[in-house]
Formats: C-alpha cells, structure tokens, sequence
C-alpha cells in the first residue's frame, strides 16, 4: 500500500553526456543507440535526477547532483547543462531553502552524486550547501572513496568533497551505515527510509527506499539498462552488477515498489512486473518532465 504521509518530488538541477560506448559497455552500439542516441562525439543525454521526500519530520534529499565547481574544460567535455546554483533553484523552485534539508543520504561517492554538496563563498572557498543537513553515507564505501583503484579514481574528487565532510564531521552531522540493508532514518507516523546495497558498479553502493520508491542509482542509470546484460563500461566489476541487479530487480519485484533512475532522459521512473518469462520488466513509464523540480504522485 502507498503511503498517505510522505510527499515526493523530483529534483533535476542539471543535464549531462557521458560516452555511449561507457555506458552501455559490451552491448554493440547498433543496439543501444535505437533506445538512447548518441551526438557526433558518440556521447549519451543524462540526467542528473535527485530524489527528495518530506515526511512529517524530516525533509531528506538523496545525491545532490554535478554541482558547479567544474572548470571549462570539464564542462566542455561533459556537456554539463546548468545555472549557478543548480541544487539551490531546484529547491527554491519547491519553496525550499538549502536550509530546510535536515538529511542527506549520498549513494555514492563519484562526481555526479556528490558535486552539489558544495558553494564557493566569497573567498574562492568550498563550503557546505546544506549546512543543516545530517550526512548519511555507507562506512566502507566512504573508506573506499578516499583510497579507490587507479581504474576508478576519476570519478571521486575528494579534493572537492573531503573537506566538506571534515566539516560534517566536526560538527557531528556525518553518520556511518554498516552491512548490507538497514534503516536509515524515521520519517515520521511509522514511516521509514531503508536502504539495500549493492556492488559492481562501485563498492557498497547504496540505494535508499520506502514503501513507495527505490532509488536505482548507478546500478541501474536508466530504464534501458533492466536488462541484466545491460551493463556500464565505467563499473569496476561488470559480472558481479549483473548479479546485484537480478537480486535487487527481485527485492524490487517481491515488495512491489515502484524505481526512479538517477539518469535516465526520458523518465524518471517505472513500474515493474514479471514477463512470461519470468524475467523482471518495465511495465509502465514515468515520463520526466522539463523542470528543474516537480511533485510525483504516490499512487
């Protein structure tokens, strides 16, 4: 049953490209480039979909997004389509301030999740966003964020992100999750936001839920990539996202929830059954809309 006291909303701060090729890894571009085509650099339209839930006490938000702290040449290369500002005109635009966000859950690490987390003040320097926010973030997937492979090591830019939790850290906003589910916070009228993990993509990766909504995240990006073989080039361990995704497409199935992708352009979720296969599949859509931040229905 759907919940009658949780409010969603969708925040898009921000649209980005990534390599065709990176995201969708060995399944041959013929096929990929139907569902998602690619620009003349061979590079995939992404969102950068963030979720937000009000309960009764609690206003939480999941990832922040790409942030603007990126030079040129990064913007550029990624195609990074924003304003200043991004995470806090998605917000204002729900008649929020940065301040009313009382958590933070941060999926993972990589620089698209976490790059909002951060302003410049007046003086060059980065400081927090959402200084109110308590930080919730996975033990061992934070240990691995400052020390990852040399095949991964671009994607986590904790020269920008380091300090900040330092100062989460300081002031004891920053809060540690162990082991392979559990709860992360209390909503308010017997509501609750759990999370699952998974690995594959990066290690410990975690996907927050309720009783309405799972976040995919990087296990599952967009509705395309349901399909197990469907897997990133940028994952360190491809087969072993394979795996995660049957088990976590059967959490999904068995508890009947409905997902939101974190980087799909065209929906923003899906619901999802069992083919006569057995196999689980897409049902039904959520088309996105062209807003910077925007309500979801529960039901």
């Amino acid at each position: 049953m759907a919940s009658n006291t949780l409010e969603y909303f969708i925040l898009e701060p921000a649209l980005f490209k990534l390599d065709g090729g990176g995201m969708y890894g060995i399944i041959p571009k013929p096929m990929w480039n139907k569902v998602h085509p690619a620009d003349e650099q061979n590079r995939v339209l992404l969102s950068l979909r963030l979720l937000l839930i009000k309960g009764k006490k609690r206003t939480v938000l999941i990832d922040t997004g790409i942030g603007d702290y990126h030079d040129e040449k990064f913007i550029k290369m990624f195609d990074v389509k924003s304003e200043l500002s991004p995470l806090e005109q998605a917000l204002h635009n729900i008649d929020l301030k940065k301040e009313d966000i009382t958590d933070l859950v941060i999926s993972h690490f990589h620089f698209d999740h976490i790059g909002g987390l951060g302003e410049k003040n007046s003086n060059g320097e980065h400081i927090p966003l959402l200084p109110n926010a308590h930080i919730h973030v996975h033990k061992k997937h934070y240990e691995y964020a400052f020390n990852p492979t040399p095949r991964d090591s671009g994607s986590f830019h904790s020269h920008f992100f380091g300090p900040l939790m330092e100062y989460y850290k300081e002031r004891k906003q920053l809060f540690f999750y162990d082991g392979d589910q559990g709860e992360l916070l209390d909503l308010g009228d017997g509501e609750t936001l759990k999370f699952i993990t998974s690995h594959g993509h990066t290690p410990w990766l975690l996907h927050p839920y309720t009783k309405d909504y799972i976040y995919l995240t990087d296990l599952i990006p967009t509705s395309n990539h349901i399909h197990i073989p469907w897997v990133m080039g940028y994952d360190i361990a491809p087969g072993v996202t394979t795996e995660y995704k049957e088990k976590l497409l059967g959490f999904i199935e068995r508890n009947q929830l409905k997902v939101i992708y974190e980087h799909d352009p065209k929906y923003w979720g899906s619901e999802l059954n069992r083919d006569d296969k057995g196999r689980v599949r897409v049902s039904h859509n959520f088309e996105r809309l062209n807003e910077i931040s925007y309500s979801i229905k529960r039901n």
